[in-house]
């Protein structure tokens, strides 16, 4: 699993809300015996700060994270200022399985080359199709004279195909990922933490 944290397009106070709330619930699912990775972090506009994380977990959370946490602080760089309300988002994403391209997985069937008009270009049945056996996807192969060299060719155009399938499923979870920077709900938090220590005060 993972899990995104955000501050949507808050000022300093929200990136460092991301920076206290990474840092607390690192230390909560180390408690619990889960270990957490970060995948990705965009650094905030002060040193230590983050705009967003993304968190990777080996393990499902125990508790479903998806909505606003809030921080209720006086801002630490602008001491004048009245809001002590501060809003990130988190959200819980399934991480993407990515297929797994090994020649023992994969099964040939020997056909018959034909050319134009379904005339036979050899007796021989030089051509290959390829069979992804854990995914069912299939390529063929009849461009060279030996069976061997067809086999060749449809391992890599397989290993390919799998590339290709693993690039866009992963481009599109990112992107649906990085949609939430903009998404941030502001009010009926998830959490609620309390200041410069970020003691856990309420959840839901």
């Amino acid at each position: 699993m993972w899990i995104q944290i955000s501050s949507g397009k808050g000022p300093d106070e929200c990136e460092l809300a991301v920076s206290l709330f990474l840092k607390s619930y690192q230390n909560e699912c180390k408690n619990k015996g889960i270990i957490t990775n970060v995948i990705d972090a965009i650094p905030g506009n002060i040193s230590g700060n983050l705009k967003s994380v993304l968190l990777s977990l080996e393990c499902q959370a125990q508790e479903e994270l998806n909505g606003t946490v809030l921080w209720i602080c006086k801002s630490p760089y602008r001491p004048n200022h009245k809001r002590k309300n501060w809003f990130i988002n988190v959200e819980a994403f399934q991480s993407t399985e990515k297929l797994n391209f090994s020649e023992k997985d994969v099964s040939f069937e020997s056909m018959r080359s034909s050319g134009p008009g379904g005339q036979n270009v050899n007796k021989v049945e030089s051509a290959v199709r390829a069979i992804h056996l854990p995914t069912g996807l299939t390529v063929t192969a009849s461009e060279e004279r030996s069976q061997y060299m067809n086999k060749k060719l449809a391992l890599g155009r397989l290993s390919n195909l799998i590339k290709a399938i693993n690039n866009e499923d992963s481009a599109s979870h990112k992107k649906t990922m990085w949609m939430q920077h903009n998404d941030l709900e502001r009010g009926n938090p998830i959490r609620i933490y309390e200041g410069l220590n970020f003691k856990l005060k309420e959840t839901k």
